[in-house]
């Protein structure tokens, strides 16, 4: 069975014209009922292709796959590429998706990868949890301005990023996708409308990020940026690309660029990112106080158990029982 997948035979011409025409087909007409985001259908395009490049050098005809055949493709991503149980369901998902699409247009009678999962996780999810303490939140966040690097424009917009992520734990992609008309006000009361994935929800801007909110926007006219509904928020400030929409990878290095100044990016035992502070929003937030719903809202998170991880975190320090034994060493 695993020598299929480990023989380096010569890579032979198998016609999946029809199951690539249903796959397209069904991205842009199923998947999200029909709303599918242009990075959802570029992941599923890039782990299709991976598959069928699989399988086409394996000399296996996708259109005659079975269960097995997919139980030896998790095999390889897993032992032959080394991906991570996270990674390898992500690309079972996409596989399972394409042989949904040719299922939904008659092209095969059932799904080869229903049921195949990806290998077991060891890790404690919490493990992967890595944030900031409140007094290292204060610290990063008003180190921002701290020099006047780059004009008024440049801190308001640093300020409203980094104070949102961290705050409020939206995703690097959802402050990537902002656009001005996505701003709410109601009353004195500001928030940005998100999206991600098959989700959209309103963040309640706290008083003081409203007021950055406000400063940024101001900011923004005086130096002439267009200011229409579809215009990117988060726009590039750099010499190359200045005034469009701020990448993710771009938001990612603004935040490295604050964390690496703090003494906050490297440190004994953890490293942070970008989705680290979604991270600190979600533990802090539950650690003073706000119920796990009010968090699971404001996070955006589907299931309540992916809320209760930030939950355990703090209760594995605080509520440690050995504290609860009293036993003195010294």
């Amino acid at each position: 069975m695993v020598s299929t997948t480990e023989q380096h035979t010569a890579a032979v011409e198998i016609d999946c014209d029809a199951l690539i025409s249903v796959f397209t087909n069904f991205l842009q007409f199923d998947v999200a009922n029909g709303g599918a985001s242009g990075d959802t259908i570029v992941t599923y395009w890039t782990q299709v292709k991976q598959y069928l490049e699989w399988c086409r050098q394996s000399q296996i005809d996708p259109q005659e796959a079975t269960r097995e055949t997919i139980k030896i493709y998790r095999w390889w991503l897993a032992q032959q590429r080394g991906y991570k149980p996270k990674t390898i369901a992500v690309k079972l998902t996409a596989v399972s998706r394409l042989y949904d699409a040719a299922v939904e247009y008659g092209l095969m009678g059932g799904n080869p990868a229903w049921g195949v999962k990806p290998p077991t996780e060891s890790i404690d999810p919490a493990a992967r949890i890595t944030y900031l303490e409140r007094e290292e939140a204060t610290v990063l966040l008003k180190s921002v301005g701290a020099s006047t690097d780059g004009g008024s424009l440049k801190i308001w917009r640093d300020k409203l990023l980094l104070g949102v992520m961290t705050l409020e734990g939206t995703r690097t992609v959802e402050m990537h996708r902002l656009n001005i008309g996505d701003v709410v006000r109601q009353g004195e009361r500001v928030g940005v409308k998100v999206s991600s994935k098959r989700h959209m929800r309103v963040v309640p801007l706290t008083p003081q990020l409203a007021q950055i909110m406000e400063a940024y926007l101001t900011a923004r006219r005086e130096q002439g940026f267009d200011g229409m509904v579809d215009s990117p928020l988060l726009i590039n400030l750099s010499n190359y690309g200045r005034g469009e929409r701020l990448s993710r990878r771009g938001i990612r290095q603004v935040v490295d660029k604050y964390l690496q100044a703090t003494n906050l990016k490297y440190m004994e035992g953890r490293t942070l990112s970008a989705h680290s502070l979604r991270h600190t929003a979600g533990t802090l937030a539950l650690r003073n106080g706000a119920t796990l719903r009010q968090v699971q809202d404001l996070l955006g998170h589907a299931d309540p158990r992916t809320t209760a991880i930030y939950a355990h975190v703090g209760d594995r320090w605080e509520q440690n029982p050995a504290l609860k034994v009293g036993i003195d060493m010294s």
